[in-house]
């Protein structure tokens, strides 16, 4: 997805997947404080990294991935560097992540979000499940959006994962 100076797409190289990792450990660790040390867990080894590059800087980052064989997909670890936050670089990210899962079969992505960002993915077609709940210390809600899944096996070009595995 390209428009104004802001590229986003799936990670394409390594580069990409450390600066993927860069402004996740910038948002998260330094800023957030969510995690100490960095953000890195189990679900990296399979997840789908994407990044958001703004005038040839990456700025934005999520990642999503398969939670079961029925099509249900997990959206997480979004972040945007506090400088591009003006820029309006989230909801680029989170159609992009919501469209990506779609194309890969899915048809029905969760997320986690912090409680302060719930009124944004409001906007982006999200809706909530349940009540709020915490993680690491901070007030979280579950919510969820419908994908229009495409046949299951479609992947971007270039792009190749397996459920539960690299």
């Amino acid at each position: 997805m390209r428009g104004g100076g802001l590229d986003v797409r799936v990670a394409r190289d390594g580069e990409d997947l450390a600066a993927h990792h860069r402004v996740r450990r910038a948002v998260f660790v330094e800023e957030q404080a969510v995690f100490e040390g960095d953000d890195r867990d189990a679900w990296d080894d399979h997840a789908v990294k994407v990044v958001a590059e703004l005038d040839g800087e990456v700025v934005g980052a999520v990642r999503l991935y398969p939670l079961d064989e029925a099509g249900l997909w997990k959206g997480d670890r979004l972040a945007v560097l506090p400088a591009a936050r003006p820029r309006r670089v989230g909801a680029p990210l989170v159609r992009f992540a919501v469209r990506t899962a779609g194309e890969l079969g899915g048809s029905r992505m969760i997320a986690l979000i912090q409680r302060r960002n719930v009124p944004f993915f409001q906007h982006l077609g999200w809706t909530t499940i349940g009540g709020a709940a915490d993680f690491r210390g901070r007030s979280h809600q579950e919510m969820t959006i419908a994908l229009a899944g495409a046949a299951p096996g479609f992947a971007p070009a270039g792009y190749r994962w397996a459920l539960g595995g690299a």
